[in-house]
């Protein structure tokens, strides 16, 4: 089994959009054997009193416009919190997978290293390696729609071989 955790700053956009497109990816090609599939955040912002944030609703509404989060195709999406990643990630996952250099960054301090080389950008599986476009800011949650849909398409490439 694969196991894989998508890692952003709050874990309420980018992570799990790429967490809930991967693992469409695994139900259309029948693998939910050969696939383990979660993702956190760096901070803490998103979390209250022990309390995760839910997906933030434009987020989610990217998702739902490509087919993700529909009756049909919910895959535990309504439920999702936000979480933090924690030390104990870093052996529980085989691939820690950052949307910028400074999820990277944050990965690493919390992890105390990257002995196994285990963390690395989603956009670095792909022939244009860069940073996950951040909708946060910009509101532009199709950018980084595109860019987790490529990421995550090449990881898959990589993956399901």
């Amino acid at each position: 089994m694969i196991k894989i955790l998508f890692v952003c700053h709050g874990n309420i956009c980018r992570s799990p959009m790429a967490e809930f497109y991967f693992k469409d990816l695994i139900r259309r090609h029948h693998m939910e054997a050969r696939f383990l599939v979660s993702s956190a955040a760096t901070t803490r912002e998103e979390i209250w009193g022990g309390k995760g944030n839910p997906i933030y609703p434009p987020a989610l509404t990217e998702l739902m416009a490509h087919g993700i989060g529909t009756p049909e195709n919910e895959l535990g999406l309504r439920e999702k919190r936000a979480r933090l990643m924690t030390a104990e990630d870093y052996s529980r996952y085989d691939l820690l997978i950052g949307m910028d250099a400074e999820n990277r960054r944050g990965m690493v301090r919390i992890a105390g290293g990257d002995p196994d080389h285990k963390i690395r950008l989603l956009l670095d599986f792909t022939g244009h390696p860069r940073d996950v476009a951040d909708p946060w800011y910009t509101r532009n949650f199709r950018a980084a729609w595109a860019d987790i849909e490529e990421g995550c398409r090449a990881l898959w490439d990589a993956c399901a071989r």
